[in-house]
């Protein structure tokens, strides 16, 4: 002990000695100019960096023996933030820089080039930018070299020549371009190189045959193109080889796993690989990790799993043909699984054995059509934290042994039919976070025991059976961050206290239920809410004047509820991007400002005491005799009324018998009374000129009974689109007149607005009919869905930016559409012809529906009627028409919704109902009920949407509302009422609902 503390300050006393001497007062200056550049140092460790100690008694600051240079600076985790100054590149001794998880900035200084003795660069998880210096050349040493988790772009330069004795390149997560050198096979020493996350385009250089020694290969989350990397097999150290999230094609080697021994984790999920998994897959016997998920294998998986012992990890589908597992029971021997993940594959059912699996940490089986039930076996899995059984067939009763799963965090056993009652040991999963029974036959009530589920984020019990009330102990999971969607069900009575606690609450969803009572004000502490739905429930009284608190409001629907009185002002405030107060009982001035400036994102139909707003709106004008206090009439004022009230009975018989009179005359009203009733008359000439003489230039479209053009009226010199009708044609004064019959009174934001018509003679005499609309600057939705490939004149970048979230938006504005015409404007109004060139997007796209001239109108006593036999010819358009159609059947309501959910696959799969490849019984239908069943709905979506920020999750909501709407028979199809709750709640978690791509904690995902 003596002996070394004597030595301590023999080295103390040297250190002074020679830093006194000047020798080294190059390092010294170099060692304040780098913390001069440090702008926050949260630790205080540069506090220590001043001249009252030895530089080499700093922290982080590794001196040699011998000479007393500074050959290591060890910065690593201390939150620095500035700069990297060029100093450093004066210590000339220098071997070790790690600087790794700091808030460094800027470039990477060049004249690190000049340290010509470094060994290790390390500055990974920083915010470096511009690109990686040329002249690191120079450090001939180097054999490690650190810069992931930068920022850093421009190509990687091709340095690795000199380079000769490196063994580790991580250059993952940064924004690089280009290829990947070819040099780097020249790197004989190369251990470890890791590129991944970087945007490389082109192919794997052969070159990397020569890397012998290489043991890590992660090429991941790129853009290489080629085939599968043959010069594997030379490689026979390799224990990594990782490549997903690529363009990668071709087969797998059926010899694969035969020369490399070492393999341990083996990872191509996201790429393009076809044909099948090679069964030599069984002879990796090191192999812990391997990952195939998104490529296109078919067939059946004949890999005997069970023979690696090893494994921990395995992730298979979905894939579009793939089958079954046949040695799906040999996992049972993978006693070491913590991850397993399987989707798509025609699985039989869960087998009892899968409770053995104790080391389990995930279990995902999702889309797999597994039928049966949930083994009580289940409970056995202890460490459990993942359990996401979605969308399945999954029938019977939740088992009270998932009570068990004390280490549960996420759990998703949505879209499936389990049914009973929600198990009361569901409270003791206290470590839960997310929870989702969405889309089951769940019966019975919540049950309070929810309430001791503290760390819940998440919770949607929607779309199930439950009754009863909702219990108070929901309310008091303060929690709720993400969702509480209890929508779609039968719950009833009023709501609880409590819901002040729900302060962080993003979500809350509970329409569609036999809720009750007032409006809740303590809904005014939820100052995080985005989205709230209390629509198709019975609550009534006034909207809380505390509600002007909640600032971060997006959606707001309250439809079809009994709530009363003034619209409240502070709605012109609140920055919402929905607003539906449909079929209520408000009453007085609607606003002008904010929301209620779009008439495309808000409702306010179905109150018959509102006034003012924009015209858009079509809403009576307030008056001043209006007054929201209720006023005693006089004598005079009640005689008044009478009078008038008499005076208008009178009137209306009038009106019944001259109407009886002309309908005996003839059943059919004449075209000129219908255009007279409802429309301002336009002359052939005005619309003439507006079309420059009805000019080819200005024909933007034709159909079966008219040509469409653009035109612009001469007084305003507002743009308008102008239905020619076809009268040469046999059907189009027909259709003239259903159109007119259809469109005179009805009103809604997502219809096409009709400005005028004109019934007339043109310049030669001859019968002219027309009909004026709103002109629609961005076309049809079937411009934006096929454009690329049927207009060749068209900019291919029209159907590339139609999102998802558009489609989904566009979507709902149909289904919106839809339902105005069957349920809310008097007598149901049945389309029969929708179809994507009738829905027409404007400037902000938003989807109205045109084209009536084949609409029907049903008086309420013909829709008993309507699905029985009619000799009405219904042509509608092959692919879209309902089959009963076909049969002779009349119309219905429930045609058009056959039409809406073909729509929708469209828009999903890119296809039409009649393309080429719907044939010998396959149709856009059934193709997309196959792929959603077998869990490859990714194989058949339209290339358009498959990019980086495509959810998988409301790509098959889309699709499941498309199927379950264009089922053959009328009576299973879809209420449109749930289509639009459906599509609502998936705009509303667009940003932030993620319980199906919840797989890996991050704690695993580092020690991955």
């Amino acid at each position: 002990m003596c002996f070394s503390f004597f030595s301590k300050v023999a080295v103390l006393f040297v250190a002074l000695i020679i830093q006194m001497s000047g020798v080294v007062s190059v390092d010294n200056l170099a060692l304040h100019a780098i913390k001069s550049e440090i702008t926050e140092d949260p630790q205080g460790v540069l506090k220590f960096w001043n001249d009252s100690l030895p530089f080499c008694l700093w922290r982080g600051v590794i001196c040699g023996s011998r000479h007393q240079r500074v050959t290591g600076l060890n910065l690593a985790n201390r939150g620095l933030v500035g700069t990297l100054s060029p100093s450093i590149g004066n210590l000339s001794f220098l071997r070790y820089i790690y600087l790794d998880n700091n808030k460094l900035h800027g470039s990477i200084p060049s004249e690190i080039g000049s340290l010509f003795r470094l060994e290790s660069l390390s500055l990974p998880n920083n915010s470096f930018a511009k690109e990686i210096p040329n002249n690191i050349s120079n450090c001939t040493k180097l054999q490690h070299i650190d810069l992931s988790g930068n920022m850093l772009s421009g190509n990687i330069p091709n340095i690795f020549s000199s380079l000769g004795m490196i063994q580790e390149i991580n250059f993952w997560k940064n924004k690089l371009t280009g290829g990947i050198p070819t040099s780097i096979g020249n790197l004989t020493y190369l251990e470890f190189i890791n590129l991944s996350g970087c945007r490389l385009e082109g192919s794997i250089p052969d070159s990397f045959h020569q890397l012998t020694n290489l043991r890590s290969l992660i090429l991941g989350e790129n853009r290489l193109v080629g085939n599968f990397p043959m010069f594997i097999f030379n490689l026979s150290k390799i224990e990594v080889l990782n490549f997903p999230d690529n363009q990668l094609a071709g087969s797998l080697p059926s010899n694969l796993c035969s020369n490399q021994p070492h393999l341990q984790r083996l990872e191509f999920g996201q790429t393009l690989f076809t044909g099948v998994l090679p069964p030599s897959l069984s002879n990796c016997s090191q192999l812990r990790r391997f990952d195939s998920t998104y490529n296109n294998f078919k067939g059946e998986i004949n890999v005997d799993f069970g023979k690696l012992r090893h494994l921990w990890w395995l992730t298979l589908g979905p894939t579009e043909g793939l089958g079954g597992m046949k040695y799906f029971d040999s996992l049972l021997n993978c006693s070491n699984l913590e991850l397993l993940e399987l989707a798509g594959l025609q699985l039989r059912g869960i087998p009892d054995w899968v409770g053995n699996l104790t080391e389990l940490r995930t279990l995902k089986f999702q889309y797999t059509s597994i039928s049966g039930t949930l083994p009580s076996s289940i409970g056995n899995l202890h460490r459990l934290t993942v359990l996401s059984l979605v969308g399945n067939k999954l029938t019977g009763m939740i088992p009270e042994s998932i009570g068990k799963l004390s280490n549960l965090a996420y759990l998703n056993l949505g879209f499936n039919s389990f049914s009973g009652i929600i198990p009361r040991s569901i409270g003791n999963l206290s470590s839960l976070i997310e929870i989702s029974f969405r889309e089951n036959k769940l019966e019975g009530t919540i049950p309070s025991s929810i309430g001791a589920c503290k760390e819940l984020i998440f919770l949607s019990f929607a779309l199930n059976n439950l009754i009863g009330t909702i219990p108070k102990e929901v309310f008091q999971l303060s929690s709720l961050s993400k969702a509480l969607d209890l929508s779609v069900n039968n719950l009833s009575g009023v709501l609880p206290p409590g819901i002040h606690r729900l302060k962080n609450l993003d979500l809350f969803d509970l329409s569609m239920n036999h809720l009750s009572g007032e409006i809740p004000s303590s809904l005014s502490s939820c100052i995080s809410l985005g989205l709230l739905d209390f629509s198709s429930n019975s609550f009534h009284g006034s909207m809380p004047e505390a509600w002007r608190s909640l600032k971060g409001l997006k959606y707001l629907n309250l439809s079809r509820n009994n709530i009363s009185g003034p619209i409240p002002s502070y709605l012109e405030q609140i920055p919402l991007e929905y607003l539906d107060l449909s079929y209520n009982d408000f009453e007085g001035e609607v606003y002008v400002k904010g929301v209620f400036t779009n008439t495309s994102v808000v409702s306010v139909q179905g109150n018959p005491r509102l006034c003012g707003g924009i015209a858009e709106l079509h809403l009576a004008k307030c008056t001043s005799i209006v007054s929201n206090k209720s006023k005693k009439l006089s004598l005079g004022g009640i005689l008044a009324i009478s009078l008038s009230s008499v005076a208008a009975c009178v009137a209306l018989v009038f009106f019944v018998l001259v109407y009886f009179c002309v309908k005996k005359k003839k059943d059919t009203p004449t075209e000129s009374i219908l255009i007279r009733e409802s429309f301002e008359m336009f002359s052939y000439e005005r619309l003439f000129k507006a079309t420059d003489g009805f000019s080819s230039q200005n024909l933007i479209g034709t159909g079966s009974f008219a040509s469409v053009y653009k035109g612009v009226l001469d007084e305003e010199g507002t743009i308008v689109a102008i239905k020619v009708l076809n009268l040469q044609r046999r059907g189009g004064s027909k259709s003239f007149i259903a159109e007119c019959e259809a469109l005179r009174n009805i009103r809604h934001r997502n219809l096409v607005k009709i400005i005028t018509a004109c019934s007339t003679l043109n310049f030669q005499g001859n019968d002219f009919k027309a009909l004026v609309y709103d002109f629609m600057p961005n076309g049809s939705l079937e411009r934006l869905l096929h454009s690329c490939t049927i207009l060749d004149h068209m900019p291919p970048h029209h159907s590339c930016q139609l999102d998802l979230i558009q489609r989904i938006s566009i979507a709902k504005d149909v289904a919106c559409a839809l339902d105005y015409l069957h349920n809310h404007c008097g007598n149901v109004v049945v389309h029969c012809d929708l179809k994507p060139s009738n829905i027409l997007l404007d400037v902000d796209m938003v989807a109205h529906i045109g084209d009536f001239g084949l609409a029907k109108i049903l008086t309420l006593d013909q829709l008993p009627n309507a699905n029985m036999s009619s000799s009405s010819l219904i042509s509608g358009t092959i692919g879209y028409a309902a089959p009963e159609y076909g049969l002779g059947n009349g119309v219905s309501p429930e045609g058009d919704i056959y039409s809406y959910g073909i729509l929708l696959l469209e828009m999903v799969t890119g296809k039409r109902p009649i393309d080429l490849m719907f044939q010998e019984g396959l149709s856009l239908h059934s193709y997309a009920r196959k792929a959603l069943a077998d869990g490859f709905l990714l194989q058949i979506v339209d290339p358009m949407l498959l990019n980086d920020d495509v959810n998988e999750v409301f790509l098959s909501s889309l699709a499941k509302i498309g199927v379950q709407c264009s089922y053959e028979s009328p009576h299973d199809r879809m209420d449109i009422g749930i289509v639009i709750h459906e599509l609502l709640s998936v705009m509303g978690t667009a940003s932030s609902m993620s319980t199906d791509k919840v797989g890996v904690s991050a704690t695993q995902e580092a020690s991955v």
